[in-house]
């Protein structure tokens, strides 16, 4: 059960660390007040209302407020993760050490117990008893 605890709890530390460095991005489209579309990791559709631009070479310059909008909304993940040895400092590495011996030493190779029954002679077979407690039906 300890092992099994253990193993969970290493893979759970993988996925923390694997989430805190990635970077994803929210693409929300409000139509009005009510939110109509949400994507993650790509750009929002919308709804289809969005106003149309007028054409650059009209004379006339009127525009309505378009009632769409979009929003979006970055998470960045931590871009400053120390990756060389040399600017760890001497405690740092010694728990590090410290902790994968101690992880190791977890997942050991158990000693082998001898079966019990090693030593034991099986009895001589005179006869051959569930042949004789068996009952045929005819």
């Amino acid at each position: 059960m300890k092992q099994v605890f253990h193993k969970i709890m290493s893979v759970l530390m993988a996925f923390v660390v694997l989430f805190a460095t990635t970077s994803f991005t929210i693409d929300m489209h409000y139509c009005g007040d009510h939110l109509v579309e949400t994507a993650i990791l790509h750009k929002a559709k919308g709804c289809g209302m969005e106003m149309q631009k007028p054409a650059p070479s009209s004379d006339c310059e009127i525009s309505k407020k378009n009632c769409c909008t979009d929003q979006q909304i970055v998470v960045d993940g931590q871009d400053e993760l120390q990756q060389s040895v040399e600017k760890i400092s001497f405690e740092q590495q010694l728990i590090a050490a410290s902790f994968v011996y101690v992880y190791a030493s977890l997942f050991g190779t158990l000693e082998e117990k001898a079966p019990s029954y090693k030593h034991y002679r099986p009895p001589l077979v005179i006869r051959q008893i569930y042949k004789l407690d068996e009952t045929y039906l005819i």
